[in-house]
């Protein structure tokens, strides 16, 4: 067993099992692209702009993701992880029930860049690497604790700031004194927020990963300057030892899911299951009187209701499924601006009914399940099995899926800079380095 401090200054780019080099770029591909998506939100736009008027660079600054401005590190690390979070397209993890690597990039970037570590070189392709797998190790185990320990069911950034916080002490040389401190600080102070109030009332608070990286980041600072934090206890609680007894043995960014469209994973199984409907039986959207959806007590809660806004979109089971079975596509388009008024879509929806099974609520939170059954208005009855969304180590996106993917977020860079940029994030710390894919990064779209 290696102590958590331990393992965030010692690991080396040499330990990582090549099955992990690769997840790591997969999943930074992913994180990028949407990225990208994200940066064409409000959301985005107004986290960005409350970056620069009110977290502003000091004697040390880092620049905003797709954008160049300059501002705070701890400022950029939460506008880049509210861009993300602002399109719900990113990785996850099914015991966590959130997101490691929404907060974990955009903080080990600007806490890279504001030290000048990607400029000069100092940072190279097997560090950055290295530091986001770190970053994924730390803030998982860190949430599964925090789930264990903790009586409410809180939002990302309660739990990934300790991994963001994990990746800054790595970057600024913090001993390990200051470490502890640094995560004892994130922890104290990461956005303990009820996540079913935002699924309950969908609005741009989203799962807090903002807060979280602003947190995580601030707190490594802090600890550099002798700030002082309680221990924290999903990391040294008796109770939670199990839980790191493997860490740097067994790898737990390689059980991160990836989503095929972007909303809220727990209404994918429901869109997994229209799909292979649609795809078993000859009929069209508008032979459909009924659709019964049954699945887990928390993806009922997402509702079926009329959206206002992409948020409410996104963190709904009804609308998405509505927009697929029409449209048979599920993407950007059909979670904002025109998508939200489509009539047809609106019209569908109204056949959509939500049913909580209890059989499939025991088995959450480490299955998301649905099942769904369409009645025809000729009478007829299809009916889907069980059905678990893909993404996950039993139903894995190949890399050509998430390469088509990130072709499809990336869409807007233009041809030769979405290319460069995606062989830049798949082959890091082989053929590509961390000042250029930093530059990509960072160009304003």
């Amino acid at each position: 067993m290696t102590g958590p401090i331990d393992f965030i200054h010692g690991l080396s780019f040499a330990q990582l099992p090549p099955e992990v080099v690769h997840q790591a770029r997969r999943c930074l591909l992913d994180l990028v692209g949407v990225a990208i998506s994200g940066r064409q939100t409000a959301l985005s736009r107004i986290a960005h702009d409350f970056a620069v008027d009110h977290l502003g660079a000091g004697r040390k600054s880092a620049r905003l993701l797709f954008d160049g401005r300059r501002v705070s590190a701890a400022g950029a690390a939460f506008a880049g992880a509210t861009t993300i979070d602002s399109f719900d397209a990113h990785d996850g993890h099914a015991l966590t029930k959130g997101h490691a690597g929404v907060a974990i990039m955009p903080a080990l970037l600007a806490v890279a860049d504001a030290e000048g570590l990607l400029e000069d070189g100092a940072l190279d392709g097997e560090a950055l690497l290295t530091g986001l797998v770190l970053g994924y190790e730390i803030a998982t185990r860190a949430g599964i604790a925090l789930h264990a320990s903790a009586c409410d069911y809180h939002t990302s950034g309660a739990w990934n700031s300790l991994g963001c916080a994990a990746v800054a002490a790595r970057l600024l040389g913090l001993d390990g004194e200051r470490t502890r401190h640094a995560l004892g600080i994130a922890e104290y102070h990461g956005p303990r927020s009820q996540m079913m109030r935002c699924i309950d009332h969908p609005t741009m608070v989203k799962d807090g990963s903002g807060w979280g990286a602003l947190a995580g980041v601030s707190a490594a600072y802090l600890a550099k300057d002798g700030f002082t934090g309680a221990p924290a206890v999903t990391l040294e609680a008796p109770e939670q030892a199990a839980i790191w007894a493997d860490l740097g043995e067994r790898w737990l960014i390689l059980d991160q899911y990836f989503k095929p469209w972007p909303v809220c994973r727990w209404a994918q199984p429901a869109i997994e299951a229209a799909s292979s409907l649609l795809g078993r039986h000859l009929f069209e959207a508008s032979d459909i009187d009924l659709i019964e959806v049954e699945t887990f007590h928390q993806a009922v809660r997402l509702g079926a209701q009329l959206p206002a806004s992409t948020e409410m979109a996104q963190y709904a089971i009804g609308f998405p499924l509505a927009a697929f079975i029409v449209r048979g596509r599920l993407g950007a388009e059909e979670i904002g601006g025109a998508g939200l008024a489509d009539p047809a879509t609106k019209e569908m929806l109204q056949r959509i009914r939500l049913v909580e099974a209890a059989e499939l609520s025991r088995r959450f939170p480490a299955e998301r399940l649905a099942r769904l059954r369409i009645v025809l208005k000729s009478g007829h009855v299809a009916e889907s099995d069980v059905s678990s969304a893909r993404g996950d180590r039993r139903r894995p996106l190949t890399d050509a899926d998430l390469w088509a993917k990130f072709d499809l977020y990336a869409a807007l860079l233009g041809n030769e800079r979405r290319a460069q940029l995606g062989h830049g994030c798949m082959t890091l710390a082989e053929g590509s380095t961390a000042w250029r894919l930093s530059r990509d990064l960072f160009a304003p779209i």
